[in-house]
């Protein structure tokens, strides 16, 4: 078989591929035409189709990666990444190659209806080809998706470490779920950065809100607070629940030179000792007034 003559043949026939391709798309109940209008699916389809006959102009069906492909690879990338971050599922993404198939394969049916051998080797070739495109199709967009996926994780972390100011010199940080490396990391800049941009002398780190300490949790605690004493203010650690000071005793973790206490409301108490402020009721009921 000659593959240049199937180029050649594809070449000529490119608009009647494009014409049912797009059919192939319209027509599918897949298609997500909220996220993609059918101008920009026609100028992607067309980019991508010249790009494609333009790199099996010289007969080769089997190896996409050569030079030959790289241009259209990177235009299969770029839609592959974009549809991803627009949230297209894997297969409506992988159906955008797999429908070029059907298309190319109807122009071949009709172009060597007479040849059944021919025809044959010829879709067997598109197969190879389109299949091959597919599998980038996908590996694209799973790096798409993960891109997504860090994205969101570090949008998440950033807004569930909040650094609060709660008084004149006093940073309170409630902590909400699991705390590992990557997350202590966050926590310690945040809150450093507050330190520096308030000037504030007390840190009160609140863990109410995570599930479980273990022993690498306890030690990211230990860095937190080491951190903040070399930036020369003073860490209070509360949310200290019976369970999780049953944990930190069981697992023989030291924290005999950090404040700690059970509740926010406790930690704050202190704090306003520490900056010889007091809380006392004012004569109108429920109403209390801070005093230095």
């Amino acid at each position: 078989m000659d593959t240049n003559s199937t180029a050649r043949l594809l070449l000529k026939k490119k608009q009647d591929i494009l014409v049912n391709w797009m059919q192939n798309q319209l027509l599918d109940d897949t298609l997500r035409d909220d996220l993609l209008s059918n101008e920009e699916l026609n100028k992607q389809s067309e980019e991508f189709l010249d790009g494609l006959l333009k790199a099996t102009s010289d007969g080769n069906f089997e190896n996409i990666y050569t030079p030959e492909f790289e241009q259209t690879l990177d235009v299969l990338g770029d839609i592959s990444i974009t549809r991803a971050r627009q949230g297209f599922s894997p297969r409506e993404t992988n159906l955008y190659v797999l429908s070029l198939k059907q298309a190319l394969t109807d122009v071949l049916e009709q172009e060597h209806q007479n040849d059944p051998r021919l025809l044959y080797q010829e879709v067997v070739l598109i197969n190879k080809l389109l299949d091959s495109l597919s599998l980038a199709t996908f590996e694209t967009y799973l790096k798409g998706r993960e891109e997504v996926i860090l994205r969101q994780t570090d949008e998440i972390n950033e807004i569930s470490t909040p650094v609060i100011r709660v008084w004149d010199g006093i940073l309170a940080l409630p902590i909400i779920g699991t705390l590992d490396s990557s997350r202590t990391q966050i926590v310690m800049e945040n809150l450093l950065q507050e330190i520096v941009n308030t000037g504030s002398s007390i840190a009160i780190l609140d863990i109410s809100g995570v599930p479980a300490v273990d022993s690498l949790v306890a030690q990211h605690l230990i860095k937190t607070v080491s951190a903040t004493r070399l930036m020369g203010a003073e860490c209070i650690i509360s949310g200290i629940r019976a369970e999780i000071a049953q944990t930190i005793v069981h697992l023989g973790i030291d924290l005999s030179n950090i404040r700690t206490k059970a509740t926010l409301a406790s930690a704050l108490q202190i704090a306003f000792e520490m900056l010889n402020l007091q809380v006392r009721k004012t004569g109108q009921a429920g109403n209390t007034k801070l005093l230095r």
